[in-house]
């Protein structure tokens, strides 16, 4: 007779409307992969999710060391989100480095959960801990789990072929395990998961799927977990989803525009965090006409671009922080050039080399003026990681049918983290219409005129490379107009110069009316662009709920800016913009607009809180009224 099996402990179940979890570990603990894979299971659970992956500079840094922690912290819930959260309702610490570098995110009350085994007197010194947090009571603040993951995967683990250190790399799935039962993920659609990540290698599957497996019923069987949270589906409109980050998003929108306009894609780039995964992900696109060239510096990719776009291809080239500036004398000849390019500039802090894997908007003023001379460019900027494919496709639109080249934003907080992106229906993109010329005939004596002009766009047309006839100069020397030639005249570089920013201002015709959220007076109007979206609008939403005067508007193109801008503004007391810099965005609306703006800036590497923004707008509502 077999023996009586142990009673499960009773477990309540709660019901919670959105979650904040952060994964924290060294850097080869697998905190991204683990953060990622939960994701996808809140994706598939039917969850909003938003996302900010977190992670070193330091390609190897000590193991244990405060300056290795990586993280991944996502929000997940039964409504609309669109930030990956302030502080945190959960956090795993695999080290007591990852506790002390993110205790401070954690809620009062929040659940922390650790890996006792790796909390060694070493370790505990690498991270600056005197004593154990674990027991002297500095962590009474939380509910804290303290779970031997170390020692559960190599349990679960004790039949297999693995190396020591091996099983010890499976460590992160018992944590996932542990977590996906905590918060009802879907089991069944996990396990698949890792099946199709470790395909290739089924020793690897069959022990991360073990060690996951292992987690779930520890949480199903341990007495320490006596709360199960539930977090409902997410009302969304129907459509086909998917799961996206958005520097995947910006190179769906390049293939996409290139599809779309009939032609070939030539992208040029230089390996640089956080733009390098766009050039991963384009060089195994060739089936789509697309050809890479990873570069041996900035100078070389961009010009590399440059000829292509001679050649008429869509030529696209991108950077991040310091890059942008190496580019900069060759983005010139583009101007002089008239020439269809898009530059993508994946920002990151800075100055110099500063902080190549965290997130900044401090590259606004150098993309609109950092050239010599009088040399303008449209400014585009991406909002969120799905509205990347959206910016994407639109600077390529521009770019090839008015011939200019197109400056595209992003910056790391978008490029790395991901959201449900509802996949469009590619019949329905808008159109692009290039100006080839591919014939000399019909074009009268004078022949080609290689700067005769559009007379809406004010661009030129496009000579198709080797077309008898159509031969023509190119090059960064001033031109006269409809010729093309050569030109020292004073009155036509007069004429020239108000030309190329006139070409750069006509793109304001073509935009929509711009979207006000909320009323359009008020007392303050919050103008952003770029990754504070998601900020901007849950503090706006949330003060409007309250009944505050308060609107938002949201840019997308920065230069030229909307049209209706400045009447939009003087429906408002005043306005405050919200930037990761130090007052960029504001600069340019009081110098173009005369208004009364007034910035919000947090320059820390991170992306803006939604709580500290709520302050500073309810402090201009505040200044507003004591005005009045």
């Amino acid at each position: 007779m077999s023996p009586t099996p142990p009673a499960t402990p009773a477990t309540s179940r709660a019901s919670r409307d959105s979650v904040v979890i952060r994964f924290a570990g060294d850097s080869g603990d697998g905190m991204q992969l683990t953060g990622s894979q939960f994701t996808a299971a809140s994706t598939l659970a039917g969850n909003d999710t938003a996302t900010f992956p977190d992670f070193p500079a330091e390609i190897r840094a000590p193991a244990g060391t405060l300056a290795g922690v990586s993280g991944f912290q996502l929000h997940f819930a039964s409504n609309e989100i669109f930030t990956p959260g302030d502080a945190v309702d959960v956090l795993v610490a695999m080290n007591p480095a990852a506790l002390a570098k993110n205790i401070d995110s954690l809620k009062a009350h929040g659940i922390l959960v650790v890996n006792r085994d790796g909390f060694s007197a070493k370790t505990l010194r690498m991270a600056g801990y005197e004593a154990n947090p674990l027991d002297d009571g500095s962590l009474d603040a939380y509910q804290l789990f303290a779970v031997d993951l170390g020692r559960l995967t190599t349990d679960a683990l004790v039949d297999s072929d693995l190396t020591a250190k091996e099983v010890a790399r499976c460590k992160n799935f018992f944590a996932l395990g542990l977590m996906s039962w905590l918060y009802d993920r879907p089991r069944d659609a996990m396990i698949e998961m890792i099946e199709t990540r470790f395909g290739a290698v089924p020793r690897y599957a069959n022990a991360n799927i073990a060690v996951y497996k292992a987690g779930y019923d520890f949480g199903e069987n341990s007495d320490q977990f006596r709360i199960r949270y539930e977090v409902p589906k997410a009302t969304i409109a129907p459509g086909h989803y998917r799961s996206i980050a958005g520097n995947e998003a910006i190179a769906m929108g390049f293939v996409a525009a290139g599809q779309q306009a009939g032609k070939e894609i030539f992208y040029g780039s230089y390996p640089i965090t956080p733009a390098s995964d766009v050039l991963h992900f384009m060089s195994k696109q060739k089936a789509f006409g697309v050809r890479t060239f990873q570069a041996e510096d900035e100078i070389a990719a961009i010009c590399g671009a440059i000829g292509a776009s001679f050649g008429n291809m869509l030529a696209i080239t991108a950077t991040s922080g310091p890059g942008l500036a190496l580019k900069s004398e060759a983005l010139g000849l583009a101007v002089m050039a008239e020439l269809p390019l898009v530059v993508l500039n994946v920002q990151r802090g800075g100055p110099s080399t500063g902080l190549p894997t965290k997130t900044e908007q401090s590259d606004l003023m150098f993309s609109i003026w950092g050239r010599n001379g009088e040399s303008p460019v449209p400014v585009i900027a991406a909002r969120s990681p799905g509205d990347a494919f959206w910016a994407a496709y639109e600077a390529c639109k521009v770019a090839l049918e008015r011939m200019i080249p197109v400056i595209l934003l992003s910056d790391g907080s978008i490029a790395n983290g991901a959201e449900p992106w509802p996949v469009p229906d590619v019949s329905a993109l808008p159109t692009i219409t290039t100006r080839e010329l591919d014939s000399a005939e019909g074009l009268g004596e004078a022949g080609f005129q290689p700067y005769a002009r559009d007379p809406q766009t004010l661009g030129r047309s496009w000579p198709v490379l080797g077309t008898p006839g159509l031969e023509h100069r190119l090059g960064g020397l001033e031109k006269w107009d409809v010729t093309g030639h050569i030109s020292y005249d004073p009155d036509n570089h007069h004429h020239m110069t108000q030309l190329r920013q006139a070409r750069v201002d006509r793109i304001a015709e073509m935009l929509p009316p711009t979207e006000v959220i909320g009323e359009r007076t008020g007392d303050v109007l919050v103008v952003g662009w770029g990754g504070t979206w998601g900020a901007n609008l849950t503090a706006v939403r949330a003060l409007q709920a309250e009944g505050q005067r308060v609107s938002m508007v949201h840019l997308r193109w920065l230069n030229p800016l909307p049209r209706d801008l400045g009447e939009i503004i003087a429906g408002f007391e005043t306005v405050l913009v919200p930037e990761i810099n130090n007052g960029q965005l504001v600069r340019v609306l009081r110098e173009r607009l005369l208004c009364d703006a007034h910035g919000y800036n947090r320059v820390g590497g991170q992306p803006l809180r939604v709580t500290e923004l709520r302050a500073a707008i309810e402090a201009r509502i505040h200044a507003v009224r004591a005005a009045a």
